[in-house]
């Protein structure tokens, strides 16, 4: 079980309370050494967050916590608060799963990592870099995370979530931790990315030495890249072992429960049956241009989509995969009326727009009537004022015009939470209290409350953990039964292949290949799409011994 030797950090019988003197975390301990990956996995609620929270002195109002927390010889539940605000900054650095959170949109990356790096040299009593000195070191840095020249002008609304979580990482590591938490770091981002980023990782760790404490619920990467993976449930530690042997052999039900929800690569869905497939979305030769202007220079344009047509049939689930800058969330905004296409068409059930504004209001109601969004991130697309049950009261009343009696409302809330697993008292409950998982449920919940034809689904599972997320596609696929078309956008060949029927892949705005899911992914033809399919984890050591980056060139 737990090892306690003295490490990087050690953790020793950690408990963590809220203020009904409920135990969220129970006697934990465990160590990260120097140039160690120690993995912590479990669903959500299982503590991993908050013991990363607690670790680093950054616990919600109303938890407490007790035990030993140790960072070296130095006792870090002892430490001040301007002390851990130094700790943060220096020798542990913090990696989040939503890098918008610490970057200041106002602010340009270049800025932010400059601003980094020379409070770094200022702590350790450096002299002051020149500015053209600064400036490279700052393109540098960009450049190791796989980002290209320019990007150093740009704002983080301005780049893609992949581009914006490597900016994120590119200034965790700026000060050169001995330790660092990576909360899900790579969940958002598309598979050739998310590889890229673990090498870079690990590369960065192998050269400094640095210790990094793993947070994630995708066991693939869990067993890929670490040395040891810790199993917690309901803020216990289950188990502590090397992945090889937890994967042989796991000692508890919870962890074979874990193993057994992990989606495989060579899953092959049980085929829909046939239905009158007539068409109920159509993009035709949709395409999107940017228009960015940087400074001192003339206006320029980067297209976001060159000419994409797909179609989705009633009775047929297609997916829409590709990297970071593929252009799928841009395909997925212009659908949903929240960016103006350059050019082509779009059809919704039979009401054809080049934009969906362009409409009349009874047409938009009646396509936004059709098609439902589940979003990303479950927290930006929920109001934070108001409770759950206000929130899918909401919809539903706007289903039916208002007219619907209150304890009919009342009874299709519970429902809808049922529907997605759920207790029926969360209807009193904030957005803030649940869990990420819980968050995303509430948002499926609402977008079903519409009782729509389409769901547009934009990575809703990407920040779920694996027995989560097999829950909420099990969840998908009841509804897609039940009469619901799904256009699945996603950057995970593994859900994909299980919730699709048909493919789509785009490649920098391009479809580079279509067609039957199982053909596409056992058969590829494209270079790109062999390239994405090389690029997912295979839960073993060898997917991170190769150097190349799949993207074309060398870390």
């Amino acid at each position: 079980m737990p090892t306690t030797d003295a490490g990087l950090l050690s953790v020793k019988g950690l408990c963590l309370r809220n203020v009904a003197g409920r135990n969220l975390v129970s006697d934990l301990s465990f160590t990260v050494g120097p140039g160690e990956t120690v993995a912590l996995v479990g669903e959500s609620g299982s503590g991993k967050s908050l013991t990363a929270k607690a670790i680093i002195g950054l616990l919600p109002k109303g938890i407490t916590a007790s035990g030993e927390i140790l960072l070296g010889s130095e006792d870090l539940q002892a430490a001040s608060a301007k002390r851990m605000r130094e700790v943060r900054g220096g020798r542990v650095g913090l990696l989040l799963q939503d890098p918008f959170t610490m970057l200041n949109p106002l602010i340009r990356v270049g800025t932010l990592l400059g601003e980094t790096l020379c409070s770094q040299r200022r702590a350790a009593g450096e002299p002051k870099r020149s500015s053209a000195e600064l400036k490279i070191e700052i393109r540098r840095r960009l450049q190791e995370v796989g980002l290209a020249a320019g990007t150093d002008r740009k704002y983080p609304w301005e780049l893609s979530g992949g581009m914006r979580q490597r900016v994120g990482l590119a200034a965790t590591v700026a000060k050169d931790p001995a330790l660092l938490i990576a909360d899900e770091p790579t969940t958002a981002l598309d598979a050739t990315t998310q590889r890229e980023v673990l090498l870079l990782l690990k590369r960065i760790q192998e050269e400094r030495g640095m210790g990094l404490l793993l947070i994630t619920h995708d066991l693939r990467v869990a067993f890929s890249l670490s040395d040891r993976v810790l199993v917690m449930s309901q803020g216990c530690l289950l188990e502590d072992g090397d992945p090889d042997t937890l994967r042989e052999d796991p000692k508890t039900e919870y962890t074979k429960k874990l193993l057994a929800a992990d989606l495989p690569r060579g899953y092959c869905r049980t085929e829909l049956p046939v239905v009158d497939r007539r068409p109920l979305l159509k993009v035709e030769n949709l395409r999107k241009q940017f228009n960015t202007r940087q400074r001192k220079t003339a206006a320029r344009t980067a297209w976001a989509l060159k000419g994409v047509s797909l179609e989705l049939q009633d009775g047929v689930n297609v997916g829409v995969i590709g990297e970071s800058g593929s252009g799928k969330t841009t395909l997925a905004r212009c659908l949903l009326g929240l960016e103006r296409p350059t050019s082509g068409t779009m059809e919704v059930d039979g009401r054809r727009y080049e934009n969906l504004a362009d409409l009349s209001r009874r047409d938009q109601a009646a396509v936004r009537s059709t098609m439902q969004c589940v979003f990303q991130d479950p927290y930006s697309s929920l109001n934070p004022s108001h409770s759950i049950g206000y929130i899918l009261a909401e919809a539903i009343k706007l289903r039916a015009h208002h007219d619907i009696a209150p304890e009919e409302v009342a009874a299709e809330t519970e429902a809808l939470l049922g529907e997605v697993e759920l207790p029926a008292d969360f209807v009193k409950r904030l957005p803030v209290s649940l869990s990420g998982g819980q968050r995303q449920r509430v948002a499926i919940a609402r977008a079903l409350a519409m009782r729509p034809r389409i769901l547009l689904c934009d990575e809703p599972v990407a920040a779920l953990d694996a027995s989560v997320q097999a829950q909420v596609l099990e969840l998908l696929r009841k509804v897609q039964a039940g009469g619901v078309n799904l256009l699945f956008i996603t950057h995970d060949l593994p859900v994909v292949r299980q919730m699709t029927d048909e493919l789509v892949v785009l490649f920098r705005g391009e479809v580079a290949e279509r067609g039957r899911t199982a053909d596409v992914i056992d058969n590829p033809q494209h270079a790109y799409t062999k390239r994405l399919l090389a690029a997912v984890p295979t839960g073993t050591r060898d997917w991170l011994r190769e150097e190349t980056n799949f993207s074309g060139g060398q870390l």
